[in-house]
């Protein structure tokens, strides 16, 4: 005879599936890592029609910057797990044990999507006297603590690629902190800041209205959104040890979120990111498309954590050696 108490269990239990397979019955909560204007706001706002289209609920935006992506990590694993509260975050999180940030990483989160990923490009004001990086590496040689970087926090793609150049030209600059990538666009354009590495997707605009200049990719080879844009290799061979490199973009829930609820999350964003309007944005804006989630997408998580981490520690700007948490060497 089964007791009231397991019987009790067993309603409960149904009861959780019951509602679960009816997610969503509300309104979604979408959690952003950066500032708005940033290349992580652009993508996520981007995809969020395509994504509400299936679901069939609004997907409300929130921009919650702030420790170098540690805020809105630390919101969202306090939050339910209940799928009403998803994150769409960007790389950061994965150096966040080695960069002393936070106690975890994307270890605790599961990955519904992993949209895009970019590369870097390092812009000017349009009316700046740098041509070329070179030029802006020996003026920055010539006049130390004179040129300021414009620097989004530790681990974003702005501290890690003036990780790679502070490793390949000796040069240092004076690190000048905004939220997010959009701000720090902004602020090379008003003056506040000489020079940005960014991703090309939150300079592109910008570069095309000839309101900043670009001058270098930070990959092996041009992208085609940026015709004319040199290789940062072609002036600093060494770069390419560190290459390809640069940020991506998804969107996550807590790993315990029920699976019934992943399943329906994946489905969703997995049709959102093969809509033909958004993987046009994505093209014209430098970024490259992956579309892949679960397995795969963890897989791609931990390659991207081991490569960057030990980028880091090598050259100095990691607080916490890699291997105290188990990071292979790449």
């Amino acid at each position: 005879m089964i007791s009231k108490k397991l019987l009790g269990a067993a309603a409960l239990s149904l009861f959780a599936t019951v509602a679960s397979a009816a997610y969503p019955e509300r309104d979604i909560t979408g959690t952003i890592m950066w500032g708005a204007g940033g290349a992580m706001d652009v993508v996520s706002r981007a995809i969020q029609p395509h994504a509400e289209a299936v679901l069939g609920k609004k997907i409300v935006m929130v921009n919650k910057p702030g420790g170098t992506g540690a805020i809105s990590t630390n919101f969202i694993v306090n939050a339910p797990a209940d799928g009403y509260n998803i994150l769409f975050g960007a790389e950061n999180p994965q150096l966040h044990k080695v960069l002393g940030l936070a106690e975890f990483d994307y270890d605790k989160f599961f990955p519904v999507n992993i949209f895009a990923r970019s590369v870097g490009v390092i812009v000017v004001k349009a009316d700046a006297p740098w041509k070329t990086v070179t030029e802006l590496i020996e003026d920055a040689k010539k006049r130390p603590g004179k040129v300021k970087m414009a620097m989004t926090g530790p681990g974003g793609l702005p501290h890690t690629v003036a990780s790679m150049m502070g490793a390949v030209t000796k040069f240092n600059t004076v690190p000048v902190p905004f939220d997010g990538e959009g701000p720090a666009v902004t602020a090379v354009m008003g003056g506040h800041a000489d020079f940005a590495p960014v991703g090309v997707g939150a300079a592109t605009e910008s570069i095309k209205a000839g309101r900043v200049r670009a001058l270098a990719v930070v990959n092996t080879e041009p992208v085609a959104s940026l015709p004319g844009v040199p290789a940062i290799t072609k002036e600093y061979p060494d770069f390419a040890k560190y290459l390809p490199w640069g940020p991506f973009y998804g969107v996550f829930v807590r790993k315990d979120t029920p699976d019934d609820i992943k399943a329906t999350l994946v489905a969703a964003f997995k049709k959102a990111t093969d809509n033909p309007q958004f993987q046009q944005l994505m093209a014209d804006r430098g970024n490259i498309i992956m579309n892949i989630s679960g397995a795969e997408a963890e897989a791609f998580l931990k390659k991207w954590q081991s490569t960057t981490s030990w980028l880091l520690q090598d050259v100095g700007a990691a607080k916490i050696s890699p291997e105290k948490f188990g990071i292979p060497k790449p």
